[in-house]
């Protein structure tokens, strides 16, 4: 009897490090957002929460299953260093919201996928980034827009 009480006992031990690592959970995500204008302003206040709320309409949950780390660069002002503190910070997506933050978090990484809104000058200034090196191209592009005004795709 204490012979099975042992083996048992010893095919637990050596079961349990399979049965712990089972299913894991989710990894949490993480969002860089870039932001053009002051972290007080109401606009910008108002633009943030509407993000949040659709990215919860998908089920991502701030502090549950992703993270969002906020830059803020009024008129531009250190969008470069900005950037580069995001990109250390190994996002899985880059969320910029002007021109001068996509701008530079295009300059920062080549490998993390970048989003923006307005992307009317954000084409343009492009465009001629993409003329100038068609071989490496933006990471980003309203290729709609751009291949109407432009007759460039990227």
């Amino acid at each position: 009897m204490r012979r099975r009480e042992f083996v048992t006992l010893l095919a637990g031990a050596t079961a349990w490090p399979f049965i712990a690592r089972g299913q894991q959970p989710e990894r949490m995500r993480r969002i860089g957002v870039l932001v053009g204008l002051a972290e007080n302003d109401p606009e910008m206040k108002a633009r943030l929460a509407g993000l949040r709320q659709g990215l919860e309409k998908f089920g991502w949950f701030e502090g549950g299953n992703m993270r969002i780390d906020y830059r803020f660069a009024p008129a531009g002002a250190h969008a470069q260093s900005l950037a580069r503190e995001l990109v250390a910070l190994q996002p899985d997506l880059i969320l910029a919201q002007s021109t001068p933050a996509a701008l530079a978090a295009q300059a920062e990484t080549r490998t993390i996928p970048i989003a923006f809104a307005s992307p009317t000058r954000l084409v343009q200034a492009s465009s001629r980034a993409c003329r100038a090196r068609a071989a490496t191209p933006p990471a980003f592009c309203n290729t709609r827009r751009a291949s109407r005004a432009n007759g460039w795709r990227c």
